[in-house]
C-alpha cells in the first residue's frame, strides 16, 4: 500500500534538499510549486483571471506571470494574498491530486507531496505522515536574502506571511533538521526511509 507523505517546512529551510535526497532513493515527488507554475503559466485560464483581477502589471511582456511584482504585492497585503488564493487554490489542488494519483500508479512505498503551504492548505489531513524540514531562524533569514536577493526586511516579510515554523514542527510526525551539515541531513532522511521499507 503506497503511503502519501507530506513534505513541508518554512521558507528557505532547505526542503528542496530533502526532496532531492528522497528522489535519489527512488520515491516519486509531486512538487506543488512546479504544478502551480504550470497552472499559472502563459495562456492559461488561471493567469487570465489573475491579470483580470490585479491588472496588466501582473503579466510580463513574454506572456508569463510577473511573479516578482505579484510577490511584493501579496507578501505585504493579506487581502491581496487572500484574493490571489481564491483564484488559484482550486485549480492547483485539482492538478496536485491528479499528479498524486499518477505517481502512485507504479505502487511505490510512498509518494512525496512536496508542498510549502501544506498546513495552511489543509493537505495534512490526507497524508499518512508529515515531514517538516527545519532550520534556525538566523540561517533561514540569511539563506532567503541570498537566494532571492532580498533585504532583511523583505525576507522577514516573506517569512512572516507563512505559518510559523515552530507551529509546523509541533504538527509534524517527523522533523528533519537542515540547519547546516548536509551529511547530517542525509543521514536523518535515510534513517526515516528505512521506516517505510524502501
Amino acid at each position: 500500500m503506497t503511503k502519501l507523505i507530506g513534505l513541508t517546512g518554512g521558507i528557505a529551510t532547505g526542503k528542496s534538499t530533502v526532496s532531492a535526497i528522497l528522489a535519489e532513493n527512488g520515491l516519486p515527488i509531486v512538487d506543488a510549486d512546479k504544478i502551480a507554475w504550470q497552472v499559472e503559466g502563459p495562456h492559461t485560464p488561471v493567469l487570465a483571471k489573475i491579470v483580470a483581477h490585479f491588472g496588466p502589471q501582473a503579466q510580463l511582456p513574454d506572456g508569463s506571470l510577473n511573479r516578482k511584482w505579484l510577490g511584493r504585492l501579496v507578501f505585504n497585503d493579506a487581502t491581496a494574498l487572500a484574493e490571489l488564493t481564491a483564484i488559484t487554490q482550486m485549480p492547483i489542488q485539482t492538478a496536485v491530486l491528479q499528479a498524486i494519483v499518477a505517481a502512485g500508479k507504479t505502487q511505490p512505498p510512498a509518494v512525496i507531496l512536496d508542498i510549502p503551504l501544506l498546513f495552511e492548505s489543509g493537505w495534512q489531513h490526507i497524508c499518512d505522515q508529515v515531514i517538516v524540514v527545519s532550520a534556525p531562524a538566523d540561517v533561514v533569514l540569511a539563506r532567503l536574502m541570498a537566494r532571492n536577493d532580498l533585504t532583511a526586511a523583505a525576507a522577514q516579510a516573506r517569512i512572516n506571511s507563512q505559518l510559523p515554523l515552530a507551529t509546523k514542527v509541533k504538527q509534524a510526525d517527523v522533523v528533519i533538521d537542515n540547519g547546516g551539515n548536509i551529511d547530517k541531513t542525509r543521514t536523518a532522511v535515510l534513517k526515516w526511509l528505512k521506516t517505510i521499507n524502501v
